[in-house]
């Protein structure tokens, strides 16, 4: 299973708003928001951060995926 960040990006876009802005508002480290840019897991903490300030869910923002699919579709 690989995790991807795709609804937070979304987000950020429709809020017309930088990945690094998230960072400075929410004091999350660069590194963080890198290892998040490569689908790698970060704590709980800083989802439920990020959560609270875009007023949303965990599944909002985050998924888990087959490491077997491509583009939504199951091989």
């Amino acid at each position: 299973m690989t995790i991807s960040y795709n609804g937070l990006w979304k987000k950020l876009i429709d809020k017309d708003m930088c990945k690094m802005e998230l960072a400075d508002k929410l004091n999350i480290s660069s590194a963080t928001i890198a290892k998040m840019g490569k689908g790698e897991r970060v704590s709980i903490d800083v989802l439920s951060r990020i959560c609270e300030y875009l007023n949303c869910d965990i599944g909002d923002i985050m998924s888990f995926k087959n490491e077997n699919e491509k583009d939504g579709a199951n091989r």
